[in-house]
């Protein structure tokens, strides 16, 4: 039976109130795909645009994001998240955002994690639309978890 559906196949919270609290981490990312003259129009403008600092803004705005996942997302438990840290880095014309969300809890931070990429990716869109509606999101995939029941690392190849 999958954990979130009832004996009736209804919608149900997990119930995690038996569960041990231990450190749950996780990391996970989103690509923006800048057209190439945008991609070169940031560089040469230190990703700014007149709405700001883009990769600035986008950090806070992924905070965000991972704090308000279970107001977004319907069957995720409230957290107390003790740390979410935002890396946005440029590969070629690609922004790529990694963000690892923590917290002590009876439930892992996945969700928290992929939320916070994925808004993030979203702001920067929005900031730098104006310039051109071809930017492409994509490849938002969890990275990594650790602290529930099994420890995943999906960065390394699988045998």
């Amino acid at each position: 039976m999958l954990s979130h559906v009832d004996e009736n196949q209804q919608p149900r919270m997990v119930d995690v109130g038996d569960k041990a609290i231990t450190r749950r981490v996780a990391r996970a990312q989103a690509r923006v795909s800048f057209p190439a003259d945008v991609a070169a129009a940031l560089r040469d403008a230190g990703y700014v645009t007149p709405k700001g600092a883009v990769i600035t803004v986008a950090q806070i705005a992924g905070v965000m994001g991972a704090k308000a996942t279970p107001q977004l997302i319907p069957l995720c438990h409230p957290l107390a998240i003790e740390r979410c840290n935002l890396d946005i880095h440029i590969e070629g014309d690609d922004a790529v955002i990694e963000c690892e969300v923590a917290c002590r809890g009876t439930t892992g931070v996945e969700m928290e994690a992929l939320t916070g990429a994925s808004i993030a990716a979203l702001t920067i869109y929005d900031m730098c639309k104006a310039m051109s509606h071809a930017m492409v999101i994509g490849d938002v995939r969890l990275l990594s978890k650790s602290g529930g029941k099994r420890d995943i690392d999906l960065t390394e190849p699988t045998p």
